[in-house]
């Protein structure tokens, strides 16, 4: 990206259950989130235990517009002086994506913008540009949401290298589990994280699944398995005890994060990385930021993750990812489900 570019992107996601609009303005290289409204879904999902499609969809058709113009309003942009749209294509539920994408073309078309086509994943990396500070390369990246957990190997800005994925369930997705299992509510990550607070994350030995494996790749179905079988242990009166509860959530969630830890850590040294980054929704867990950090300084090592608020979905990370990618001509703008770095 040219250091001399000066635009202002409207972002667009809708991926999943959050329907988002951010204005990022690059300032010769130096980023600026102009507005950022994110309108979440939770509360309409939570009575279900997770998303359910047709519902997000629906409600992504009657909000789109009103956030895109609460957006507006709040960056105080005028639509002409906007240098272009950006909008997430996948991977996500597709009804939800189609509403987004069928937007971002129809204000595209009508304001005569250029148009780019934003993976998702994609995106969760470079809402680290977002912090305005050098990142020095290579990098390695940690992604870690409900539907993902991979590493990414970043040789320069835009030269990207998948090197692991899960091979079964992604480290959000097995919070989500626990959660279910524990009955304890939905979303589980951030319901998990505040129990385990309380817990003793020694009280339960669950397995650190391939931490020791020669290559880079996740596995947190048996761990997920481990910790249904620890709470079949105990009847249905003793599990209903809070402290009980915290414990199995302590120690479920401490496995998890060694796990991360030990694979980033070891990609990194590998690749000889001069920068770690953690980015994706898990990447707001405070253990798992903190962990990773931590070993990342003794490494000698630059350690990056976006805010809170933007490691979750939201649109200021599309937004940013436009100043790193090619428009695209919004007639051959289409959604994949599957999309992958």
């Amino acid at each position: 990206m040219s250091k001399n570019v000066n635009r202002i992107i409207l972002g667009i996601e809708s991926s999943c259950d959050e329907t988002a609009a951010a204005l990022v303005e690059n300032q010769g290289g130096t980023f600026k989130i102009l507005a950022n409204v994110v309108w979440s879904q939770v509360k309409i999902h939570q009575k279900y235990g997770g998303v359910v499609p047709e519902i997000a969809a629906r409600n992504h058709v009657k909000k789109i517009l009103p956030i895109i113009d609460l957006a507006l309003k709040k960056s105080k942009v005028d639509k002409k002086n906007i240098s272009g749209i950006a909008v997430a294509t996948g991977p996500g539920l597709i009804t939800s994506l189609l509403v987004g994408a069928q937007t971002a073309k129809t204000l595209a078309y009508l304001w005569q913008k250029p148009i780019y086509a934003i993976n998702h994943l994609q995106a969760h990396l470079y809402a680290n540009w977002l912090n305005n500070q050098p990142i020095k390369f290579p990098a390695v990246c940690l992604i870690v949401s409900g539907g993902h957990t991979e590493l990414i190997l970043m040789k320069n800005q835009t030269q990207l290298k998948k090197i692991s994925e899960t091979l079964d369930d992604a480290a959000g997705e097995a919070f989500d589990k626990v959660s279910q299992l524990l009955k304890l509510g939905y979303p589980g990550g951030p319901i998990v994280s505040a129990m385990a607070e309380r817990g003793d994350a020694k009280a339960f030995k669950f397995p650190r699944p391939m931490i020791q494996n020669n290559n880079f790749n996740f596995s947190f179905s048996g761990l997920k398995t481990a910790v249904l079988y620890a709470s079949q242990k105990f009847s249905p009166k003793k599990l209903k005890s809070y402290k009980l509860k915290a414990n199995l959530c302590a120690s479920f969630q401490q496995a998890v994060v060694e796990v991360l830890r030990a694979k980033t850590i070891k990609a990194a040294k590998y690749y000889n990385a001069k920068t770690i980054m953690l980015s994706g929704g898990v990447a707001a867990n405070q253990l798992l930021r903190q962990t990773l950090e931590q070993k990342t300084k003794k490494m000698g090592l630059k350690f990056l993750t976006p805010k809170p608020e933007l490691c979750t979905d939201n649109a200021a990370m599309i937004a940013a990812a436009a100043f790193f990618t090619k428009p695209t001509p919004w007639q051959k703008i289409k959604v994949d489900p599957n999309l992958s770095l």
